[in-house]
């Protein structure tokens, strides 16, 4: 990846997963379903306001679905910031196994349907590539683009789930050569 292609990756910037769905709370996968925040994802989005309020955000991207882009609207009215919606950032696809409980995916089988990793990872940084790279981005989205952030920094996946509305600040290496770091909230 190199930063000429997606100027957002040239600064650091953050990322929030957007608040609990009944999906999250069920365990079920949702994927490309567009689902809304219940009560406790909003609580969890109001929350989220006095974790970010110190970082210095100047504008939030958001993928369009409704999860994302609620949890970004409750923290874009709060902070008084501007809020782009970017579609490509929308959750993977997961045909056939949308609506069905977490557990009867397989990892490494590629469902019916579904988008491959790699259709899914390409369509995301070409949505990171639309993001307003000035000032302090936050990109709220899925844990689905965390994943690909991580691959695409070379950083490993932590063995739990990001949290909803938890930020975490990436940042590029302060040398040529350095790996690029990752930071919670």
């Amino acid at each position: 990846m190199t930063s000429d292609v997606v100027p957002l990756f040239e600064r650091p910037f953050y990322y929030l997963r957007h608040g609990e769905s009944e999906a999250n709370r069920l365990k079920i996968i949702a994927g490309s379903l567009d689902v809304d925040l219940n009560d406790a994802g909003r609580e969890q989005a109001r929350a989220a306001i006095a974790l970010l309020r110190p970082l210095g955000i100047t504008h939030i991207a958001s993928s369009g679905m409704r999860r994302a882009r609620e949890t970004a609207a409750i923290v874009a009215t709060a902070l008084d910031l501007p809020h782009a919606i970017v579609p490509g950032l929308a959750e993977r696809s997961w045909g056939d196994l949308e609506g069905k409980p977490r557990a009867v995916r397989k990892s490494g089988a590629q469902p019916v349907g579904a988008e491959t990793p790699e259709q899914f990872a390409s369509r995301t940084r070409a949505a990171l590539a639309q993001v307003e790279s000035r000032g302090v981005p936050l990109v709220v989205a899925h844990s689905g683009t965390f994943r690909v952030l991580c691959r695409l920094f070379g950083l490993e996946e932590p063995e739990q789930p990001v949290g909803n509305c938890r930020p975490v600040r990436f940042a590029p290496p302060a040398r040529r050569g350095d790996a690029w770091t990752m930071e919670s909230g």
